[in-house]
């Protein structure tokens, strides 16, 4: 359903590879879709195709380009789920926010009125970042990691953003999580909705960590908002 193009990155620096899909008639939003630690893999894609079926212009970054350009990892192979966990530490989230604002600015040049913004787990957090530093005009971010540690951003957030909170994540602590409502619950821009009893990667689009019910209701949630921030 998709195309794999190129981006220019912030400063001309080089191409970002992405993968685009476009709605049968003109989209007036997009959504820019940011992936896991698992990279620009197939169920990332079809979280592209599934925005692009509701009407957007649906666009996923591939955020390891600079130093490992096409990977695609799966999180239910040990071995990948290692790799994956080594990209993180390479990773450089600040850059990845100047490559977020280069696809926000193609969005914008394809004519759309508005873009949003859905990240997952190391996408949750860059959400959150992107929420706090760019014009992104809504963003959702689900598990995302370390938003505990960079709350002082929190009062540049100018455009609505609503984090998705699985409250047995493995790898953002109850006390990670208390932080992040402290700080944020009382900002009438943000929104953070818990999930009991769940854990990271639930709303996988396939795999060992996907939980249905908790995926269907985070996903039409994450609709219902944009619905209202981007309409």
């Amino acid at each position: 359903m998709g195309d794999t193009i190129s981006i220019t990155a912030t400063g001309g620096e080089g191409q970002i590879p992405a993968y685009v899909a476009h709605p049968a008639a003109p989209a007036s939003a997009a959504i820019i879709v940011i992936p896991e630690i698992f990279g620009l893999n197939a169920g990332i894609r079809r979280k592209v195709d599934d925005w692009a079926a509701l009407g957007y212009l649906a666009v996923a970054p591939d955020i390891f380009w600079r130093f490992a350009p096409g990977v695609e990892l799966d999180p239910d192979v040990p071995e990948q789920l290692q790799q994956a966990f080594g990209y993180f530490q390479q990773y450089d989230a600040d850059l990845g926010v100047d490559d977020i604002a280069a696809v926000l600015a193609w969005t914008r040049g394809q004519g759309v009125a508005k873009t949003g913004l859905v990240g997952f787990c190391l996408g949750g957090r860059l959400a959150y970042m992107a929420a706090a530093r760019t014009t992104i005009d809504a963003a959702v971010g689900y598990y995302g990691v370390m938003i505990d540690t960079m709350l002082d951003e929190a009062a540049h957030i100018t455009h609505p953003l609503a984090l998705h909170v699985p409250t047995a994540d493995h790898f953002v602590s109850p006390e990670a999580q208390a932080a992040m409502h402290a700080g944020l619950d009382p900002l009438p821009l943000v929104t953070l909705w818990d999930y009991p009893g769940l854990d990271h990667g639930f709303a996988a689009e396939t795999g060992n960590r996907r939980d249905e019910a908790g995926a269907q209701l985070a996903d039409q949630r994450t609709r219902d908002f944009f619905a209202a921030h981007l309409g």
